[in-house]
């Protein structure tokens, strides 16, 4: 038993103390108070912010080009073999275009509508001399019209009637299409070579039968 003066039993002894130190331990584990969160600057302030001291450009005509669309058109649209065929038949129908042309797989030929019927059956028979030739074997289709221009013209100047173009047979073309022999007829038809061009046909087998052309030209 403790002395008559303590105010507690003895068991109790130090438990102020003890709950004193719990108390603290207590205050010292409770959690933080969060930090109050800054309101987030609205993009405006952020742009203008960005912006800040940067001087606007003046408007010297500069184009906006436009987004990336699916209904898009180029401004200057690729040339259509197609489209350009089409335009020549119609202009045939029409009577815009003074020759008519026959095309087949296998044979072709054109002539204009005043020619005599006897030459333009020597010509399908190779019985008009050709004078000159021009091989258009294993050039493309931008190429090969430049040359059968300049062909052709150049042989009008030097007073020859009748030349030969050998365009083949496309074997060895995609697909193994006759390209060029497919073009000739619209090149022998329009600009400066129309006017010099009297009639054309397929070539005899001699000649190169469906891989080359007899060109008749007018004389000087």
């Amino acid at each position: 038993m403790g002395k008559k003066g303590d105010k507690f039993n003895p068991v109790f002894k130090g438990l102020e103390s003890m709950i004193k130190v719990h108390r603290e331990s207590i205050k010292d584990s409770e959690p933080e108070e969060p930090p109050v969160a800054e309101a987030a600057p609205e993009p405006d302030d952020l742009f203008n912010e960005a912006m800040e001291g940067i001087t606007p450009l003046a408007d010297k005509g500069l184009k906006t080009i436009p987004e990336k669309g699916k209904n898009l058109l180029p401004s200057n649209p690729m040339p259509n073999d197609k489209e350009e065929g089409i335009a020549h038949l119609k202009g045939l129908v029409k009577g815009t275009i003074e020759m008519d042309i026959i095309f087949s797989d296998e044979y072709v030929e054109g002539a204009l509508s005043s020619i005599n019927p006897k030459i333009m059956k020597q010509l399908k028979q190779g019985k008009i001399p050709v004078q000159d030739h021009i091989d258009l074997h294993g050039l493309t289709k931008q190429t090969a019209e430049t040359e059968v221009r300049n062909f052709i013209l150049n042989s009008f100047k030097t007073g020859k009637r009748c030349v030969l173009i050998v365009h083949g047979r496309g074997l060895n073309s995609p697909d193994s299409l006759p390209v060029l022999k497919e073009r000739l007829p619209v090149w022998l038809n329009r600009g400066a070579v129309k006017r010099v061009v009297l009639a054309f046909a397929t070539a005899r087998p001699y000649d190169g039968g469906t891989g080359a052309i007899y060109v008749l030209l007018r004389k000087r």
